[in-house]
Formats: C-alpha cells, structure tokens, sequence
C-alpha cells in the first residue's frame, strides 16, 4: 500500500529541522506577556517550582499539537484574569523556508490557528508540521495511569508521522461513540445501524492495529538501547503490545459479546482497548520500578519517540522540550543524561530546571550554541 510507513526497517531519513526562532507569549497562564529570542540550540529556563518555567515549555507545545500538554481544556490556558491569549512562533527551516504560526483563542469561542497567516480548514491539518516530544513530572501518568495514557502516547508519536493515521482514528473514535450510543438507548437498537458501526470500526480498526504494531516493533529496539545507556545496563525493560486485534478478524471480536456490551452499555472490544504493557526485569513496571527506575523509563520513552520521529517520514527533526527531568535521579543517571542532551543529537532543545547545577552541567559539557533565561513569577528574563 501507498500510504503504508515501513516502520520496522527503521531507516534515517535526511530531516530538516524545524527550528523556533521567536516566542511571542500574551496572557497564557501565569505569563502576561513575553518576546523570546531563542538559541537554535540549547534553551535553558531556571526558577522555582510554580513560576512559569513548564508554562513557557506548554506555550510551545501548544503551537505543534494545537493543544495543552497538562489539560484537555482549551480555555484554562487563558490567564485568569484575561479574556483572550494569543501565541504566536516564528520558525525557520534549515534550507531557510520560513513559518509563522499563530494560534488566538477567546473566553467562550474556538482556538484558531494560521499558518503564515492562513487559517487552516481543520486543526487536525497542522499536526505533523512542527514535531515535538516533551519530557514531563505528568509523564509519570504512562506507567502508573490506565491503558488510555499509553494508549495516548502511541497515538501522538504515529500521527506526527502519518496523517491517514490520524484521520482512521478520528473516524475509529466516532464509530465507536455512535455504536456505545446505541448500546445505552432503552429500546432495542436498530441491528444495521449497530452492523454499520461495528463494520467501520473494524474496518478503521485493522487499520490502526497494524500501526502501532509496525511501531512498537519498531521503536522497542531503539528505547532499550537508550534506557541501557542511561542506567549502564543496570536492569532489563521491555514493551508489548497488547491488542485484540492479535486475536483473529476484528469484527467477529467486536460482535462476539454484543448482548454483554449491551448489558454494560458500552463495547467491550475493540482497539480502543489496546495497552502497551511495560516491564521491569520481567514484573509489571507500575509494580517494581523505583523512583528513579521510574524517571529513567520515561526519559527513555520519551527520547526514544524523538529519535524514532527522527527516522521516519517526517522529514523535520522534533523539538525537544526537557521539563524538571533530572529529580529522583541518582549521580549516574544524571551524568548519562547530561552526555546524551549535550551531544547535539537532538536538535532544537528547552531544558527547564530549579536546580542551576544540572543546566551549568550541560552549559559546560557542550560546545552548542545556548541561551540561559530566568523565570520569576511570570516574568522571563534572558541571563548568561
């Protein structure tokens, strides 16, 4: 198939970066407003924990993903005391096309985003054109929250590289919400309304199935071998895909306990079930991990779905966005880590820290170019 990603063959391809030069930040969160000249490189943010640091990260993150990473709430990103928020980046690609991207959104109505001064007809369109991986404390929600965060996670790295994968899903997510609505009607559903449903979300089921298979195939390699690096081969992890797409044609599973669904008022079965079970030295993660095993896991994840964006049909480098990522971790790790970030591997990064230490560290472990900036109550201010 045309359209199909050759995830398992894991080939780099050349990518261009997609490098943020300008931050214009008005009322988003606790930041009022702010004019950010970024470093191609290296953008570090120290402050106490509460002042703004992870907000400047999220303003970020919301210009690729046409979202919040800490809230599914467009409208609690709007300062409290305003009635509006804007955002606008300006980016520049390595062979010099320039972007700007500038999202608004007003108490009570829709975001927009336009690119280059265009609005886009669906938000879903600019997905892709900006990758992004962000490392976070929220993370910790991957290994200690239910199915649906690693659910999440694989959803966001597949449809960064692969629109069609985004738009089955999308139709998936909606097949799904009408046959559940017709399972919670008091009166016996229509059964060619329910056979419909069920077909489309086979159909798009399959589909999304064979995804995230090609992907964890494809990204497990990759993740084991930073983790190793990370913690010096100090335990053994691994990821399996779980599904039950595995067990034989999906509309048959989707259709075997109609009348159990029926009972419970929603479907059972499906790829909405999928997990991606994570272990530690062959127990349950969630389980076994440590502190520190913990943030190592999820530092390893995340860097992992950097490099592996990095590899496919992309075709830009993601920004890396490193919040508080060095806490619970021992000497060692910190050490590992630091030599990873500083090596220059991974494009464009912000690096947020409470600790001066930890950013001095990378600061004096790279020759890449940076700019250190200070964030009090709001209010960023670019340091040397």
């Amino acid at each position: 198939m045309a359209q199909r990603l050759i995830f398992s063959i894991f080939l780099r391809t050349f990518a261009l970066e997609m490098i943020l030069k300008r931050l214009s930040i008005l009322n988003y969160k606790n930041v009022s407003e702010a004019e950010l000249a970024l470093s191609d490189r290296l953008n570090c943010f120290i402050g106490q924990n509460g002042m703004g640091k992870t907000n400047v990260l999220d303003a970020v993150y919301f210009l690729s993903m046409c979202k919040s990473s800490t809230t599914s709430q467009d409208q609690m990103v709007v300062q409290h005391t305003a009635e509006f928020m804007v955002l606008q980046g300006e980016y520049e690609r390595e062979d010099g096309t320039q972007e700007e991207i500038y999202c608004g959104l007003k108490r009570g109505a829709k975001k927009q985003f336009r690119r280059s001064k265009k609005p886009y007809k669906r938000i879903a369109e600019h997905i892709g054109l900006i990758p992004i991986i962000m490392v976070s404390p929220n993370d910790q929600m991957l290994i200690m929250g239910g199915s649906e965060e690693r659910r999440k996670f694989m959803d966001m790295t597949i449809s960064q590289c692969d629109l069609p994968y985004l738009d089955s899903l999308m139709r998936y997510n909606k097949a799904l919400q009408q046959r559940n609505a017709l399972l919670k009607q008091e009166d016996e559903p229509d059964p060619e309304l329910l056979s419909l449903w069920e077909e489309a979300m086979a159909h798009e089921g399959e589909f999304i199935y064979q995804r995230r298979k090609e992907y964890v195939e494809a990204f497990t390699p990759c993740f084991q071998d930073i983790y190793n690096k990370i913690s010096q081969e100090a335990e053994e992890i691994k990821l399996e895909y779980v599904s039950h797409g595995s067990r034989g044609p999906l509309l048959d599973t989707i259709q075997r306990d109609r009348m159990k669904d029926r009972a419970v008022g929603y479907s059972l079965h499906g790829i909405h079930k999928d997990d991606l079970e994570m272990t530690l030295n062959g127990y349950p993660m969630k389980r076994e991990g440590s502190q520190g095993q913990n943030k190592t896991y999820l530092i390893a994840l995340k860097l992992a779905q950097f490099e592996f964006l990095h590899r496919t049909a992309t075709k830009t480098a993601p920004i890396l966005l490193l919040d508080d990522i060095f806490d619970k971790l021992d000497a060692t790790r910190v050490e590992q880590i630091v030599k990873l970030v500083s090596s220059g591997d991974f494009g464009q990064t912000f690096i947020t820290d409470t600790n001066r230490d930890h950013l001095d560290k990378i600061l004096q472990h790279t020759q890449l170019d940076y700019k250190l900036f200070e964030v009090d109550k709001g209010t960023i201010t670019a340091r040397t």
